[in-house]
């Protein structure tokens, strides 16, 4: 039976916020033969220039080699939510060493995968996996596409699924794998014998139909359903944001379902320019004509029974109560959305029950094979 201790705590400097930690996660799971410690860190960004002190203590403190992790505005342990503190989040559990690889940075290419990871993927076929991003590598939409697809069980014919994070930093974009890094892709994937339960959740509900994308270059929507695309979005918005649209930043976003999904799936993308005078929209990723679109809103009240849904969905699928879980939402949502520290995370705990959980508040969440906003996914190790 595979175990986790956790920890989490804020301190004003680094140096008694790790032996806090340390203090914190004792005892260690047990590693016994042919077995090895993973790591999961999360630190705010307040931390950013100490996160590499910070790995080095607890991986010599600790005796555990194998680590990965995150720098976040917010960050998350138990029921605890840290946001503009210096504060750090600690995960270890005990694995079979065949079981998890640590995948160092990926910046352009799975080419980079080293040789030694990539024979461990073709025996193992990994099923799935924990990854985080930089935020400044215009490539990570379709490296983790990619990084699926490298995993996919290629006799069932079905890709890698993956959860994780873009970090969120108003400093150092710091990931960690193995080592503090950033530019890229990494992580830590996990063989068919570590068994693992996720769910996502929205942050946003429709305020419209779902439109054709008719007339379009690179980001910028100009026609939808042969019309003008600012004169469908008035018209989906009601009348008061139309009447000024400045009132629309921040609240009113652009979402593409997603196609074949049967939950009503969509990935929502900040709404970041409108032309008046052409009737152009500006949207914060490419866009190509005959993509289906429809505009969303911030909706706290509908995340928050979202959140819950899907929590009581996770339950519904679990054997027994979770071992271990990590939780990977965005940066707008935490306070921002659900109007205090904690709301978020004592909602799952609602539902869930309290198990050793940590993650962070980032700058997109990782799904599947897709890079999301305004959710939060939640895995859960059975």
């Amino acid at each position: 039976m595979t175990a986790f201790t956790f920890a989490h705590m804020h301190a004003e400097t680094w140096g008694p916020l790790a032996r806090g930690l340390v203090a914190e996660l004792d005892p260690l799971p047990a590693a016994g033969d042919g077995e090895a410690r993973l790591g999961f860190l999360y630190a705010t960004d307040a931390l950013a220039e100490d996160f590499s002190s910070i790995l080095t203590y607890l991986r010599q403190t600790l005796g555990v080699e194998h680590w990965v992790g995150s720098l976040g505005i917010g960050i998350c342990g138990g029921e605890q939510e840290y946001f503009d503190q210096p504060a750090a989040a600690v995960m270890v559990t005990s694995l079979p060493e065949s079981a998890f690889r640590v995948l160092p940075v990926i910046e352009d290419s799975m080419e980079q995968i080293p040789e030694s990871e990539r024979t461990w993927m073709t025996e193992t076929s990994p099923p799935f996996g924990v990854i985080h991003g930089d935020p400044m590598n215009p490539e990570i939409p379709s490296l983790v596409e990619s990084l699926s697809r490298e995993i996919e069980n290629l006799t069932l014919e079905i890709p890698g699924f993956l959860v994780g994070g873009l970090t969120s930093s108003r400093s150092y974009q710091h990931q960690l794998a193995g080592t503090v890094t950033s530019g890229g892709l990494s992580g830590v994937l996990f063989g068919p014998e570590v068994e693992v339960a996720t769910g996502l959740s929205q942050g946003c509900s429709p305020v419209g139909a779902i439109h054709n994308v008719t007339d379009c270059l690179d980001n910028v929507i100009m026609g939808l359903d042969g019309e003008p695309a600012l004169d469908v979005f008035k018209d989906n918005v009601g009348e008061l944001l139309a009447r000024d649209l400045n009132r629309a930043a921040g609240y009113i976003h652009a979402a593409f379902p997603i196609r074949g999904s049967d939950t009503g799936d969509y990935l929502v993308r900040n709404l970041v320019g409108i032309d008046p005078e052409r009737g152009w929209l500006a949207i914060g990723g490419p866009v190509e004509n005959g993509d289906r679109v429809m505009f969303v809103r911030r909706d706290p009240k509908a995340a928050e029974a979202d959140l819950i849904r899907m929590a009581e969905d996770l339950k519904r699928r679990l054997p027994g109560s979770p071992r271990g879980g990590l939780y990977f939402s965005c940066v707008a949502r935490g306070p921002n959305m659900f109007g205090e520290e904690g709301r978020e995370m004592a909602l799952i705990k609602s539902v869930l029950g309290e198990f050793p959980v940590v993650g962070f508040f980032g700058n997109g969440e990782i799904s599947n094979n897709r890079l999301y906003g305004y959710t939060g996914v939640l895995a859960l190790f059975l």
